[in-house]
């Protein structure tokens, strides 16, 4: 079976950090476009981040500078490091793989095969 399970939720303080992270098991992740979405309540699924299958990098403008994707050295995982959160970026955190190639298909989410169930994130004091 097919699955991706996302880690590393949890709450807490503004200015504080967490790593998410995005594990695969039944297909390799390092075949696949990643992308990390968050929803928060009352609001549509947008895109956090994405690696495409070819590396290429791209973030929503509101984590630019303080949230890093990376693929871990065994491209096993994938990583999501936030930095400098905020109350805004309070909301369940998911992460997804496509086969598309460029990083320029990744917000849209009707190119993702696989979604994870999600992982909360809280952010406040």
């Amino acid at each position: 079976q097919l699955q991706l399970v996302e880690s590393g939720g949890g709450l807490v303080q503004p200015g504080g950090s967490l790593r998410l992270s995005c594990a695969a098991s039944g297909f390799t992740l390092a075949d696949y476009a990643i992308g990390w979405f968050r929803q928060a309540p009352g609001k549509e699924r947008e895109v956090v981040s994405c690696i495409s299958r070819r590396s290429s990098i791209k973030y929503a403008d509101s984590v630019k500078g303080r949230f890093t994707i990376y693929r871990d050295n065994e491209k096993i995982m994938v990583h999501l490091q936030m930095n400098s959160l905020n109350p805004e970026d309070t909301a369940a955190y998911y992460c997804a793989a496509g086969t598309f190639s460029m990083a320029s298909y990744c917000g849209q989410k009707n190119n993702y095969d696989y979604w994870g169930q999600g992982t909360q994130v809280t952010v406040s004091s």
